[in-house]
């Protein structure tokens, strides 16, 4: 509701994303993202954003009945409740993912570890003389040489993100 509210006061208005964005000091990017209902503005860019456009935060937020001040703050801060219980719920949707896509790193580590020390660089038994084997032979060498390095560092990083990322209780 806030971001077709903007978007479509905007547009009455005649002012692009852009310009809007330049009369509140943020970037076009910022305003795209409240008007996609993917991020939503403080309560003081709330504030500026009616002074901009000429509109009471109430009717940015939805409201069209006039009430008093204190009940106009309280309405404000119900439905900035609501949008920041909204964001809360997004947040630990994307901790979530990412939890689960470190633990899938981890497992998937692990599983190419226990691939080369089972196979135990089988390449370097071939014959290079021919030459398409030796550039198969020479990646499979570069694979494991990297892999070698870089996956120890990439797993403990895995791991202290996967203590990060765990619900705290």
């Amino acid at each position: 509701m806030l971001n077709e509210n903007i978007k479509a006061i905007r547009k009455s208005k005649g002012l692009s994303q852009e310009e809007l964005a330049i009369k509140l000091n943020v970037v076009r990017q910022t305003i795209s993202k409240w008007e996609q209902g993917l991020s939503v503005p403080d309560s003081d860019m709330l504030i500026s954003i009616s002074e901009v456009l000429d509109t009471p935060v109430s009717t940015l937020l939805g409201e069209t009945v006039i009430e008093s001040k204190v009940d106009d703050l309280k309405a404000i801060s119900e439905k900035l409740e609501i949008i920041n219980l909204q964001l809360a719920q997004r947040k630990t949707m994307r901790r979530k993912t990412l939890h689960w896509l470190l633990i899938s790193l981890c497992v998937v580590i692990v599983t190419i570890s226990a691939v080369l020390i089972a196979f135990n660089s089988p390449y370097l038994g071939w014959n290079y003389s021919d030459p398409e084997t030796a550039v198969v032979g020479v990646a499979f060498h570069s694979f494991e040489w990297l892999f070698v390095r870089l996956a120890p560092i990439i797993l403990i990083g895995a791991i202290v993100g996967i203590f990060l990322t765990r619900k705290k209780v």
